[in-house]
């Protein structure tokens, strides 16, 4: 687990990739506590390495066989239990498999946001109704689904803001193939604002 603490009243709980707690977790924990907020990210994985890019097949496979979306919402809930009484704020943000645990996660009511990169997986729960404010960004295609057929469906909900960024998925890790400066950029400004709005 990644645990970096700045004094802050406000906790930010990042839920990693497929890959486990990798460079770019490492990265995004680091940048997000350079805003003076305390940042956690626990390992959902049953290993403690993660996996690498070139292991994309295995990783995910492993992450549906071995942790799964139900398991690893109940292993966020218990931090968040956790955590809750020693913050005035607590924001869940989540990257890919990680952005559909932090959409599970809206259904909590002691959340104060959620912020989603690239979830895809949440096209498999847009049942679920949100009791707190929620970000999510996407990039402009999938290989998987139509971006845009998810975006309409979402914005039919009342606390969901969308923001759709140019780039694939994976356009805010600077470690991946698919990384796209300017997007990562406005993204983690939206974020941050998104944050200090609520604060």
């Amino acid at each position: 687990m990644i645990s970096i603490k700045k004094n802050s009243e406000i906790a930010i709980v990042i839920v990693h990739e497929i890959y486990g707690i990798n460079q770019h977790m490492n990265y995004i924990c680091e940048k997000l506590s350079q805003h003076g907020l305390d940042v956690m990210c626990p390992n959902l994985l049953i290993q403690e390495n993660p996996f690498d890019y070139t292991q994309g097949e295995e990783a995910y496979y492993n992450f549906m066989e071995n942790v799964g979306f139900q398991n690893a919402l109940l292993k966020i809930k218990d931090l968040l239990s956790n955590i809750k009484n020693k913050y005035k704020k607590v924001f869940v943000v989540g990257f890919s498999v990680g952005a559909t645990v932090a959409w599970l996660s809206s259904e909590e009511n002691t959340l104060d946001g959620v912020i989603g990169y690239y979830g895809s997986r949440i096209r498999n729960y847009v049942e679920i109704n949100p009791q707190c404010p929620v970000l999510l960004f996407f990039p402009q295609k999938e290989k998987s689904f139509n971006v845009d057929e998810l975006i309409a469906n979402l914005n039919k909900k009342g606390k969901v803001k969308i923001q759709n960024f140019e780039g694939e998925h994976g356009f805010s890790d600077p470690y991946s193939k698919n990384y796209n400066e300017e997007s990562a950029r406005k993204a983690i400004n939206e974020l941050i604002n998104f944050i200090k709005y609520r604060a």
